[in-house]
């Protein structure tokens, strides 16, 4: 699709069944990792200019300073057990701004460690909007498997980690193994 196709069926999206306005004025680009298209780019910045409000899911491994500062970064940091450690691009904490978040996907102890210390280590608390806590949900038949979400709170209230918990609400509300929602 095109720039001008993508900006055209989200104003489509944003119409009721009658053609009246929805008055929807959030976008949210996730999916895949958003920064590998380079229209990502100036797609935020035509969103923005008409007056949404522009969110953008990245898995923290790309630069996203050339994002326009307006848009609202939630960025992964991924913990050790992800099997994708030490790929967060460092450059990022300074990029990130008071309406950001970040967000560890947590699948153990150790993960859980080494999100409340990177997030303590950072400031992280002082720097964005909220920092994320996620338990893992990866059985593809909807049940929690290695690390409760109870446990995780238990965990953050313990240590008092200046964090949210976040549950991956899609995986709750659809089967686990559905793509696209």
């Amino acid at each position: 699709m095109t720039l001008d196709e993508i900006m055209d069926r989200v104003e489509a999206l944003n119409l009721r069944p009658d053609g009246t306005p929805a008055g929807v004025t959030l976008v949210e680009l996730t999916g895949g990792e958003p920064l590998l298209q380079e229209e990502i780019y100036p797609l935020a910045e035509q969103l923005l200019a008409v007056g949404y409000t522009v969110m953008l899911e990245t898995s923290g491994e790309r630069f996203i300073g050339r994002l326009p500062k307006e848009v609202i970064k939630i960025v992964d940091v991924k913990c050790p057990d992800s099997g994708e450690p030490d790929t967060f691009d460092p450059r990022n904490l300074e990029e990130l701004g008071a309406n950001d978040e970040l967000k560890f996907v947590v699948s153990s102890r150790r993960d859980y460690e080494f999100a409340r210390d990177f997030t303590q280590s950072n400031h992280l608390a002082e720097k964005v909007r909220a920092v994320l806590l996620s338990p893992v949900h990866d059985d593809p038949e909807g049940n929690w498997s290695g690390l409760e979400p109870r446990v995780l709170v238990e965990w953050m209230l313990e240590d008092g980690v200046p964090a949210r918990l976040g549950l991956q609400l899609h995986k709750i509300v659809w089967d686990p193994a559905a793509r696209g929602v």
